[in-house]
């Protein structure tokens, strides 16, 4: 099969399949299968892949929220919570696992 392309869109191509770190030819033929087949786009794959970190991510941030909410209202009441450091430790780790998927996303963008 052959067919041509614009310097503009054969630019466009050799981005995306390096960004998939393929030769442009296996990039070229995945994605016309992929089409052809109606099925998703391979960079396609690794956003909804992203989407999905993302979500489970936030879920979990307003979780410990509503953790470090209560622990937080028992410490005005006087209460002392040996789960307050757990609540900010889950925390960090939450926050630090959204900072690694924007360094993922941002490395992935062209």
């Amino acid at each position: 099969m052959r067919f041509s392309l614009s310097d503009e869109e054969y630019a466009l191509v050799l981005v995306a399949a390096d960004r998939e770190r393929l030769a442009t030819g296996a990039f070229a033929a995945q994605a016309t299968l992929a089409a052809a087949r109606g099925q998703v786009r391979p960079e396609q794959v690794a956003l909804r892949e992203s989407l999905a970190t993302v979500m489970h991510a936030a879920g979990q941030v307003h979780r410990i929220g509503i953790n470090l909410n209560q622990a937080v209202a028992a410490l005005h009441c006087g209460e002392v919570t040996p789960r307050l450091a757990l609540y900010a430790d889950a925390a960090a780790r939450a926050v630090q696992r959204l900072d690694d998927l924007a360094d993922e996303l941002r490395q992935r963008l062209p």
